[in-house]
């Protein structure tokens, strides 16, 4: 049901005034109020998020604006919010991602400026983006800033030389020596690039995040810097031994000093001596003896443990429950629970059990700061394992048990914890589960641990020769298949470097993990974008999905590629198909338009000019405003020697600029064009109108003489006693001249 609009109304007021006073508590309330009214009101949610984010609230304050995002997708307020949250979360790459993200949205506003800027700030937190690099030289070049560009160009050049691509690296430089022939640094850089020394880019970050950034997609629970909670030994039997340690002292105290010491009272004693001798089976009688005729949780509980011990899980399922009751009980009882349903094959029971025990472990012994995270943590993990197989329950039931157990348990619980935590971040839920099913899981962590520890130091055989002992007793973790990528990229084997990350997104994908294996493919062609067969795999994937939109997009870029690479032919007919799957799809408008600027500037390149005509005047018709597409019919035109079309086409291009009061744009291409064709009596005459418009009297009967003179010279006596007159009219030094050129021609 809709909500209230004066109650919304009343709480957005009353947050703006909170909000202006700096009283951030209370607007907080008071936004969350509008929110509850309108649960799907953008700006709700966008005034709380900056409530949340001012008292320092980041977790809450990011999802509040994820959800404002959602609601208005085209607004980057909430996206720039974002970023700026996950970059003082230290999540850098994420923010990163963001920043482009943003950089998108303003691109979709024509907002070149604000797409720049962000872009900027991607790099500065993940340096060696090669993608976005090359699209803010692009963009500065557009702009006309040179210097920009060409430090672009040499930062791309760098980073090519470190993918061990130095001919796009030399492209690269090429480029930039296009805009400026005798800038030093870019001669020295291909010096630098020709002799095999580094290339050197002033101010240039030379740390390079990009192959780390695939390795934090599928990378493995690494061993946290936090401090261990000094917890010393514990009992190896872990909280169920724990409690039923425990046990043994509240139920001696209940029978001693409750006086239970009738017929039930005297085989609980019974049952507690013979279980301290450690003869079970005795136990177990005496204890079912004594449950007759007493009910109490440290019964149960030991009774319920021994059974487990004894391999008689049917029967102490009947009795665990009642223990969990007791809180000095519980995590034991729910620890034996775990283990009873595990072993008689029940494992979405086993695992919901095992995990209630390890949370109720890890609240003991967290801080109290870390409780609502803690929840929310395992409630997470407890939706990731919901609808998965039985085997592969039973394989993660096992790791959960192997955890609880040993000497050290609670010191490996508080470290497994933020190793999920890290885990689902960075890789999802597949990837807690890849952690979780591993083949020697422990020891898997403890290898990759050693191989990033190589990698730090940059001893790449080291880190190899580890990467291949861990394939050996787990050849289907995929992250450590990552590594051995990373590793023959830094070490400058990048066409095998790239074969492997090709191959790993190919498993994603016959697992089924296609979003996975689509970041894997994204995150390559950030470091290699002129990659066909990464992009074509990418493509598949995206196709077999039926992501249509961002299909799309990687045709797009597939075809670019392919002109970057001077296969103008594949690149146009990739581009035709981009566009068929445009109109089957009802893709936007502005997408298809963009596919059609490229298409015609490739025709262009090849001088077909009738077909490129042809696509710039269907530009038009899908978009009457576009400028780009008038200016370029405009230049057709002249080069056909077909002034009248010419003119036509510009004077609807003035009109565009017209309408938007953009009249110093009218004046630029107006000079431009008359630059560029002096000889044609129609731009000279628009010209020296917008001349006489702005009052440059002195540069109108510039253009007006020159009008002239063109007249008369054509034979056009009567236009050029006009144009005389319009100069007469304007009082210029030498009048009189003009007058008795005027009389000499009869007007």
């Amino acid at each position: 049901m809709p909500g209230d609009r004066n109650l919304y109304e009343q709480a957005m007021n009353t947050g703006h005034n909170a909000a202006w006073d700096k009283e951030w508590t209370a607007a907080i309330s008071a936004y969350g109020q509008a929110v509850q009214q309108f649960p799907d009101d953008a700006e709700a949610h966008i005034s709380l998020g900056l409530a949340l984010l001012e008292v320092g609230r980041l977790d809450d304050a990011l999802k509040v604006y994820s959800r404002a995002h959602q609601l208005a997708p085209n607004d980057p307020i909430p996206l720039e919010k974002s970023a700026d949250i996950l970059e003082k979360m230290g999540r850098l790459k994420e923010a990163a991602q963001q920043y482009i993200n943003v950089a998108e949205v303003y691109i979709g506003q024509r907002d070149l400026d604000k797409a720049i800027m962000n872009w900027e700030k991607a790099t500065k937190l993940t340096p060696g983006m090669v993608a976005i690099h090359a699209k803010l030289a692009q963009a500065h070049e557009r702009l006309g800033d040179k210097v920009k560009a060409i430090r672009e160009y040499q930062v791309l050049g760098a980073n090519f030389q470190r993918l061990g691509d130095k001919d796009k690296a030399g492209k690269a430089l090429q480029r930039a020596l296009k805009l400026d022939a005798k800038n030093v640094a870019t001669l020295n850089a291909l010096r630098a690039l020709e002799s095999g020394a580094d290339i050197s880019v002033p101010g240039e970050d030379k740390s390079s995040k990009a192959a780390e950034s695939v390795k934090k997609k599928t990378g493995p629970l690494t061993t946290s810097s936090t401090s261990k909670t000094p917890v010393g030994d514990s009992d190896p039997l872990g909280p169920m031994g724990e409690a039923m340690s425990d046990a043994l002292g509240m139920l001696a105290s209940h029978v001693i000093e409750g006086g239970r010491l009738d017929g039930a009272g005297a085989d609980a004693l019974q049952a507690m001596e013979l279980q301290r001798q450690g003869t079970n089976p005795q136990a177990i009688d005496a204890y079912m003896r004594a449950a007759g005729r007493m009910n109490h949780p440290a019964l149960k509980m030991n009774l319920g443990g021994l059974l487990v011990l004894e391999n008689r899980n049917e029967e102490a399922i009947k009795y665990l429950p009642d223990a969990i009751g007791s809180p000095q009980l519980t995590a034991g009882a729910l620890h034996a629970l775990g283990k009873a349903y595990f072993s008689v094959g029940k494992q979405k029971q086993a695992a919901k059990y095992l995990l209630q025990s390890l949370q109720s472990v890890d609240a003991a012994l967290a801080d109290s700061d870390d409780l609502d995270d803690m929840a929310t943590l395992y409630e997470r993990l407890m939706t990731t394992l919901e609808g998965r197989s039985n085997e592969a329950l039973a394989q993660i039931n096992n790791r959960f048990i192997g955890l609880l157990g040993g000497k050290d348990w609670k010191q490996r619980i508080g470290e497994t914890r933020r190793q999920l935590e890290d885990t689902l971040r960075d890789q999802g839920e597949e990837g807690v589960v890849d952690i979780l099913t591993a083949t020697r899981s422990d020891e898997l962590t403890d290898a990759v641990g050693r191989i990033d520890k190589y990698l730090r130091q940059g001893l790449y055989t080291l880190a190899m020769d580890e990467a291949h002992r861990a394939v050996e007793f787990s050849p289907f973790y995929l992250p450590v298949h990552v590594r051995m990528a990373e590793i023959m990229m830094k070490e400058g084997r990048v066409r095998q470097a790239i074969t492997k990350y090709n191959a790993i997104a190919k498993t994603f994908m016959v697992r089924s993990e296609n979003d996975r294996a689509a970041s894997i493919l994204s995150e390559v062609l950030e470091m290699a974008p002129l990659d066909i067969s990464v992009r074509e795999s990418l493509i598949d994937l995206l196709e077999s999905e039926q992501r249509w939109d961002e299909a799309l997009d990687q045709y797009i870029d597939l075809a670019d590629t392919h002109h970057q690479l001077g296969n103008f032919e594949m690149s146009r007919d990739i581009y035709a198909s981009a566009e068929r799957l445009a109109n089957r799809v009802s893709a936007s408008a502005e997408k298809i338009v963009r596919i059609k600027h490229r298409v015609a500037d490739i025709d262009q390149m090849r001088l077909d000019m009738r077909k490129a005509q042809k696509t710039y005047e269907e530009i038009i018709q899908i978009a009457p405003g576009d400028e780009r597409a008038h200016r370029m019919l405009v230049d057709i035109h002249y080069r056909q020697n077909n002034g009248i079309e010419a003119i036509k086409k510009l004077d609807a291009l003035l009109g565009i600029y017209a309408r938007s009061k953009q009249s110093n744009r009218i004046t630029q291409l107006l000079e431009e064009l008359v630059t560029m064709y002096p000889n044609d009596t129609g731009l000279r005459s628009r010209l020296a109108a917008i001349y006489r418009q702005l009052k440059r009297n002195a540069d109108a009967i510039k253009q007006l003489d020159a009008l002239g003179e063109l007249q008369l010279e054509a034979g056009q006596h009567q236009d050029a006693i006009t144009t005389i007159r319009q100069i007469v009219a304007l009082n210029p030094p030498g009048v009189d001249d003009y007058k008795r050129l005027l009389s000499q021609l009869g007007g």
